[in-house]
């Protein structure tokens, strides 16, 4: 189980340290345009704040990452807050800008949750 749950977290760390690489460094870039399904204008009218997203992606990336490295017995608690951020964070997403946020972002989490739960 130890093992699935740190995968599991590389997996979201991963994911999150991609988000925040395309929200602060990529946001006007003709391929993250197409994967956020926005326009250039609206990119670029909202640069700043995808780079503050960006940002808080990467603490979640963090936050992931620091599960990992942590190990027992900081590794479970910080596994749950960190893939409950995530899992709360995707929702959120999925109600408000897409549905495909839920599957991208919060189903990972939710499974690293279920695994930490459990573990």
């Amino acid at each position: 189980m130890h093992i699935v749950l740190v995968v599991l977290l590389a997996i979201v760390a991963a994911e999150h340290a991609y988000f925040l690489y395309l929200e602060m460094f990529r946001w006007t870039a003709p391929r993250t345009l197409k994967a956020f399904g926005t326009t250039a204008e609206f990119a670029a009218a909202s640069k700043a704040l995808a780079a503050n997203q960006g940002l808080y992606n990467g603490f979640l990336a963090a936050g992931a990452a620091w599960a990992i490295v942590a190990g027992p017995p900081l590794q479970r608690p910080l596994a749950i807050f960190f893939a409950s951020c995530v899992v709360i964070a995707g929702i959120y997403g999925g109600l408000t800008v897409s549905r495909r946020v839920m599957v991208i972002q919060a189903l990972p989490a939710a499974i690293c949750l279920a695994v930490a739960l459990l573990a």
